[in-house]
């Protein structure tokens, strides 16, 4: 009896110890429980700006997700279970929070934050811009699929650039890659970065993802283009390989000494304004003049000067990528008088998140005679023509013909009237006063 009594207190402690353990082995995974509630359609959260934050993370689409291996507490630390949900939790508004839960992003993806922070998109949020994007814009947390966003129809980019993407789609990069799910041609991240995106007043940015597919371009272009490489520094490769897009030739303020652009901090946007209202037209040749002496007065340091660029009119049309077959090769186009796209002309300084701020212009500032010194460095034969200056070198000339034709007329007259000192060959250099001459066919009266 003893021993009976003895085995089943021993057994009833065994099963009252291995009960809690079977239970925890047995529960539910957290994120399990969590998707129990916020699986459910309608769940949102009232914020203290008066309007709603969804809280619904709808469970087949987290499952195939890359975070579903490290479950809603990876991401969600913060979250305790047995006081969840807490009732007075605030969250001021759904845009502050999105920017908050940027750095748990940052926890695992440090590289990609990095990036990020030296971004145009960074500095836009850092200059307090509702529309620029963060993390969760372009990755939604709870449905990240590894590879998606190589996919034309995921790109996260046409969220914000509509315009841009549509223009994309019929260019030659986006149909090669429709055509085969092989094909390497670019879409947005291959040339724009998909998270250190530039502005492209900074570098040289898309030409020089253009030539990292595109090797050997320049001497490609050799064969036929008359001074490839400064048509490669002046002219953007759209300007060409987008036919069917507007030009325009856009002038930006540099430092002559690192080619930096100018910013509106050292150039003064007051003064551009200014200038701007100046004429119905744009600036003109007269106030571009006048800005630069303005920039460049004594006791300023580095000079400004002007570097011109021809490129297509609109981001859009910039995408709009023909076949190589399709490229303007017709020099005419832009080397005659009148050439269309030397008649839309904008001047632009460097905001300080590096977007571009451009100005309208007179067209006269590309051949104005006062233009000579702004834009000398963007001279295109038959399009920029200063009608003064093909008046000054006519003149030149004329005269240096008819010198050398004034010299060899009156080196005749000297000789042939014998008005040369003897020793002298038909130079001008006879005195009038001095001996006649004694040749043999001619007489002297």
């Amino acid at each position: 009896m003893c021993n009976g009594v003895a085995i089943a207190v021993t057994t009833l402690a065994l099963l009252t110890a291995a009960i809690p353990a079977f239970a925890e082995d047995n529960a539910p995974p957290a994120s399990d429980q969590c998707l129990g509630c916020h699986g459910s359609a309608g769940m949102e959260k009232r914020l203290e700006d008066g309007h709603t934050l969804s809280l619904q993370v709808p469970a087949d689409m987290f499952v195939k997700s890359v975070h579903s291996a490290i479950g809603c507490t990876g991401c969600h630390s913060d979250v305790d279970l047995a006081a969840h949900p807490p009732a007075d939790k605030v969250i001021a508004n759904a845009r502050g929070f999105s920017i908050a839960m940027t750095q748990v992003c940052r926890g695992c993806h440090a590289d990609k934050f990095e990036q990020w922070q030296t971004s145009i998109h960074a500095a836009l949020i850092l200059a307090n811009n509702p529309a620029a994007p963060l993390c969760t814009d372009c990755h939604n947390p709870h449905a990240v699929i590894k590879g998606a966003a190589a996919s034309i129809d995921q790109i996260p980019c046409k969220k914000c650039h509509a315009d841009i993407y549509t223009a994309y789609l019929g260019s030659m990069h986006a149909k090669a890659r429709l055509k085969s799910a092989e094909s390497y041609a670019p879409i947005c991240t291959d040339c724009h970065s998909a998270h250190a995106v530039q502005p492209t007043a900074m570098g040289k940015g898309p030409e020089a993802a253009c030539f990292g597919c595109h090797a050997g371009v320049l001497e490609a272009h050799e064969t036929w283009l008359p001074n490839a490489a400064l048509h490669f520094e002046v002219v953007s490769c759209p300007a060409c390989h987008a036919p069917n897009a507007q030009r325009r030739v856009d002038l930006m303020l540099i430092d002559s000494k690192d080619a930096q652009p100018r910013g509106i901090e050292q150039a003064g946007v007051p003064l551009f304004e200014a200038s701007n209202r100046s004429d119905d037209k744009g600036i003109n040749a007269q106030a571009l003049w006048n800005v630069l002496q303005t920039l460049n007065r004594s006791g300023i340091a580095g000079k400004t000067v002007v570097r011109g660029r021809l490129e297509a009119s609109t981001g859009p049309q910039a995408h709009q990528l023909a076949d190589k077959s399709k490229a303007i090769s017709d020099c005419r186009i832009c080397h005659s008088s009148g050439s269309q796209a030397f008649q839309n002309v904008t001047i632009s300084l460097v905001q300080p998140q590096g977007q571009r701020l451009r100005y309208g212009a007179n067209a006269d500032v590309l051949s104005a005679p006062i233009s000579l010194e702004s834009v000398g460095g963007f001279y295109a034969i038959g399009a920029t023509r200063i009608k003064l200056l093909d008046i000054l070198v006519a003149l030149a000339i004329v005269g240096g013909l008819g010198f050398a034709a004034g010299h060899l007329i009156l080196g005749w007259i000297f000789k042939y009237y014998g008005l040369t000192r003897p020793g002298d060959h038909g130079g001008h250099g006879a005195a009038l006063g001095g001996q006649p001459g004694t040749g043999q066919d001619h007489k002297t009266t």
